[in-house]
């Protein structure tokens, strides 16, 4: 099975190539816009911009791969909210070009959403529960789902909440990351408590990725940990698996914080269905910050 991965320079991409890699019977291709630091032995990296349609309809077509997995998107929240038009280029227009190549190729599209989808006024949710967004994020995210539910293509959406994990470089940081940092360095830090959420490790949503993408699984599929959680509660389980001190973590609420865009208050996952006919099977926080741990170490 060839599979190819957009976006692969990302956390979750980083992730899932080092995931096909180890895996028998794969052949894994990364792309990227630009050329990844630490690629592993044996998966082929190739220049991808899923926003050019010609690039993307040319290196699909002349790969074929069997699946197509597209980690590719703008996930900074705020910028969306304020560079909307970059924002829609490449979670909308990016996912048109995308689709347009599978279609034209024959391939199956697994492509990866986000609980922002959802207005945030109750959860955790499954996947009836009904969209409608309240930031810009959210809007061009929905917006790339009802391109792939409209195609001719066999396709999977699997939607994620809050993902936390580690690359080699620490270039990419998360809630976890930026709780162990602050505190290492003694700064106090204001955490919500009124948003909750089902924190993912990455290495979850890579499997899920994996696991969606080997069963050529179709439909939508929610991919996160189980545990229904705020920012609080997560920061203060990072102090304590770390022995941080826990005194510099202050409990604020939403309301406090001036950010262009608005935070859904309430999502986190059902994920029964993905345990069901996947065999999906999440971490918990604690056992994530482990796996997070054990990389740092090394």
């Amino acid at each position: 099975m060839k599979i190819l991965v957009t976006g692969a320079n990302g956390l979750l991409g980083y992730k899932l190539i080092q995931q096909l890699s180890k895996t028998l019977g794969v052949t894994t291709i990364a792309t990227a816009r630009k050329q990844i630091t630490e690629l592993p032995p044996m998966v082929q990296f190739l220049e991808l911009d899923i926003t050019h349609h010609d690039q993307t309809m040319e290196v699909l077509s002349s790969e074929k791969p069997d699946i197509v997995i597209n980690t590719a998107a703008m996930t900074q929240v705020d910028q969306c909210e304020t560079e909307r038009e970059q924002c829609w280029t490449a979670n909308v227009i990016g996912v048109e070009n995308v689709v347009e190549a599978c279609e034209k190729n024959n391939i199956h599209l697994v492509h990866v959403s986000t609980d922002f989808i959802f207005d945030g006024s109750h959860g955790p949710l499954d996947e009836t529960a009904k969209p409608k967004p309240v930031n810009f994020y959210g809007e061009s995210k929905l917006a790339g789902e009802q391109i792939v539910q409209k195609s001719k293509l066999n396709w999977a959406i699997l939607r994620t909440v809050l993902v936390f994990g580690v690359t080699p470089d620490l270039s990419r940081s998360n809630i976890v990351l930026w709780v162990k940092k602050s505190l290492e360095e003694g700064k106090t830090i204001h955490v919500v408590n009124d948003q909750w959420r089902t924190p993912t490790l990455a290495e979850d949503l890579a499997m899920g990725c994996y696991l969606a993408a080997s069963q050529k699984a179709t439909g939508i599929y929610h991919i996160s940990g189980e545990e229904m959680m705020t920012p609080y509660d997560i920061a203060q389980e990072t102090a304590d698996f770390f022995k941080l001190d826990k005194s510099l973590i202050k409990v604020t609420d939403s309301s406090t914080f001036k950010q262009p865009a608005v935070r859904p208050l309430k999502t986190g996952f059902i994920i029964a269905k993905a345990k069901k006919e996947l065999g999906y099977q999440p971490h918990s926080l604690r056992e994530g910050l482990g796996v997070l741990a054990s990389q740092l170490l090394s």
